[in-house]
């Protein structure tokens, strides 16, 4: 799932290298977290969250071929003062 992940969001912003997928494995649901340059955050959500639901939407179905759950997460970084 990471991978696949992985292949959607490179393909959509502007800095593929510094895009960071940290996957938290459960027993029944699969936690992703995606961290990605902070220009490219808008890319990744999309006009009232669209993108980020379509790429939710999809996971959520290759997830139910296997069984699992799936919880995609953006993080932000936090701001200096």
């Amino acid at each position: 799932m990471k991978e696949f992940v992985a292949y959607i969001v490179k393909n959509l912003v502007d800095n593929p290298d510094q895009v960071k997928i940290n996957e938290i494995g459960g027993s029944h649901t699969v936690i992703l977290e995606l961290s990605v340059e902070k220009s490219d955050i808008g890319k990744i959500i999309g006009k009232h969250g669209k993108t980020i639901n379509a790429i939710r939407t999809l996971l959520m179905a290759v997830a139910s071929r296997t069984g699992i759950r799936i919880n995609l997460e953006i993080l932000e970084e936090k701001q200096q003062p």
